[in-house]
């Protein structure tokens, strides 16, 4: 099946610029990286000359003595067999953070061959000790969307319902159901492809298949704390990845809590001792962050962050269910009542793939708004989340009364207010990318 990614456009408009910086994608291992470049993005190409630094680190004599682009071209069709043009050929450095000197080539690329079209990808780009600051064009790839998911189901008319916010009470039916489906599914691309492909099997053989892949999808980044902790202790980082999931469950009917640092690890209980895990995993995107800001906010939100006060969300709501051992019976029969902290990841994962990463969420006394961002003005927009059809927000009025917001949205699992509200807005959950590209940016 072909899956097609939202962030195809901007690469698109990367190649239809006369001059340019490399690609980077950075991204969790098994994002995509590869088949965002290669297939959808190569395709537009006359040809795609493909270097995976990981499955032959001998290429990297390519880049061993001249860093000049035409001496490492030159290079790489000597080892390769394959010619090079320029002009119509895309040149793909995949893990790149495998081979420091190419990432260094990049800054070369950048200044004396805009022309090319050079694209490289990493999981591990935040651990990079070097980085070719501003001679790049970096984008993040994260897990498949609901949009996404959507497209991949090849279902036309529900796509077109969602494209165009509809709020009629069968498209309500039919997204709220599939929402329900990528709770259990996530975004992985694998793991996506495998539910869409085998529709025709029982409900059984396809939950078993999507939940093997994701058994072995934890197993590799577990395999991969080992190989790229570097000074970080990989029993620390391991610790803190499986502390994400328990904590976040350890809620049932109040928003998510900020991190205990205690019991995390029988040795370590305080930020100071647990920061270097938690850093490692969030520049590997393997968690998100989110910040609880005090009193009234104010626009920019990140000068009052404290670091020691933070909640991490795991970058896959499939995969947090998977690692709770939450049963795709249970999911579906939950429903509109489903758990709080799972509609929370999901809100938290569509925000950070419309580039807002971290987030940040407010608290006073026992009020707690999951979200506030800042809109293109700087106005600071309070965010509820509510999974279940029960709407009234104590919280949300509790802000209102205190910082009285030009306007106010809630994320619920019912259809959401009529067209005409464009103040105390209501938004069905499957819509959380509007709230931000629709009511936040003008």
């Amino acid at each position: 099946m072909v899956m097609q990614r939202l962030l195809l456009d901007k690469l698109l408009q990367w190649k239809g610029k006369s001059e340019r910086k490399p690609l980077l994608i950075d991204g969790a291992r098994q994002t995509g990286k590869t088949y965002l470049l290669q297939t959808l993005l190569g395709e537009t190409f006359e040809q795609v000359l493909r270097i995976d630094f990981l499955e032959s680190p001998e290429m990297a004599e390519a880049f061993a003595e001249s860093l000049n682009p035409n001496d490492v071209i030159s290079n790489i069709e000597l080892l390769t067999g394959e010619t090079f043009n320029p002009e119509t050929h895309l040149l793909i450095l995949d893990e790149i953070g495998e081979c420091p000197r190419a990432v260094t080539a990049l800054k070369y690329f950048a200044e004396k061959a805009s022309h090319m079209f050079v694209a490289a990808s990493g999981s591990n780009i935040g651990l990079l000790n070097t980085f070719p600051v501003g001679k790049v064009e970096q984008h993040n790839l994260r897990p498949l969307t609901f949009h996404e998911f959507l497209i991949a189901s090849n279902e036309a008319p529900l796509i077109k319902a969602f494209e165009a916010q509809a709020s009629t009470s069968a498209a309500h039916t039919k997204l709220f159901d599939k929402l329900t489906d990528y709770y259990f599914t996530g975004g992985m691309p694998e793991a996506v492809s495998t539910w869409f492909t085998m529709a025709d099997n029982s409900i059984l053989k396809r939950v078993e298949a999507v939940t093997d892949i994701q058994a072995d999808l934890i197993s590799g980044y577990q395999r991969d704390f080992g190989k790229y902790s570097g000074k970080v202790d990989t029993g620390l980082i391991e610790a803190v990845f499986n502390n994400v999931p328990s904590q976040l469950s350890a809620v049932i009917d109040e928003s998510v809590k900020r991190f205990k640092f205690k019991g995390v690890h029988e040795r370590k209980s305080r930020y100071g001792e647990l920061e270097s895990a938690i850093t490692w995993l969030d520049k590997c995107r393997l968690v998100l962050k989110n910040y609880p800001i005090e009193g009234a906010p104010k626009s920019p939100l990140a000068a009052y962050k404290k670091d020691n006060m933070v909640k991490l969300f795991m970058f896959d709501v499939g995969l947090l269910n998977h690692m709770l051992g939450v049963s795709y019976k249970e999911v579906k029969q939950q429903g509109y009542e489903y758990k709080g902290y799972v509609a929370e990841n999901f809100v938290q994962q569509e925000f950070a793939a419309q580039g807002i990463d971290p987030t940040y969420s407010w608290g006073d006394a026992r009020a707690e708004i999951e979200f506030i961002i800042a809109d293109d003005e700087g106005r600071i927009v309070p965010i509820e989340v509510k999974s279940g059809k029960r709407t009234r927000a104590r919280s949300l009025e509790s802000y209102i009364g205190k910082c009285q917001p030009h306007k106010t949205i809630k994320l619920t699992g019912t259809q959401g207010s009529p067209a005409t509200e464009q103040v105390n807005l209501v938004i069905p959950l499957y819509f959380a990318e509007f709230a931000v590209n629709k009511h936040l940016k003008s």
